[in-house]
């Protein structure tokens, strides 16, 4: 698999919360649906809140069971910089990235250019 290096064409921060960890059978309440980003649902669990993609859920709304793990951390980018893609989820719009620094999280592929050009 060839790895490829991609530039951040603009900033990306994280939101000022702790980052949520979610695991597969973890019961949470499922709130709102993103404006910005429909394909994520607001939950509330037992160690956090954050923004979740809705089909890692068994339900959109009221009590779910969690099917897929997943961490809510994002990555801070500035323009200029060079990041991996380590997973990528084109249905959500948001990869997974590792930075020079070593650091990881999710950042908006809308934000992301391969040398070949734009990712969209």
């Amino acid at each position: 698999m060839r790895i490829m290096s991609f530039t951040a064409i603009r900033s990306h921060e994280i939101p000022e919360r702790d980052p949520l960890r979610v695991r597969p059978g973890e019961v949470v309440s499922v709130g709102e649906r993103d404006t910005q980003w429909p394909e994520f649902v607001f939950v509330t669990a037992s160690n956090g809140t954050g923004w979740v993609p809705a089909r890692h859920l068994s339900e959109a709304s009221g009590a779910a069971t969690v099917l897929v793990a997943y961490d809510t951390t994002e990555l801070s980018v500035s323009v200029g910089d060079v990041l991996t893609v380590v997973e990528r989820d084109d249905e959500s719009g948001w990869w997974w990235c590792r930075s020079s620094e070593g650091n990881e999280g999710w950042v908006p592929t809308d934000v992301l250019q391969p040398k070949e050009g734009r990712v969209r």
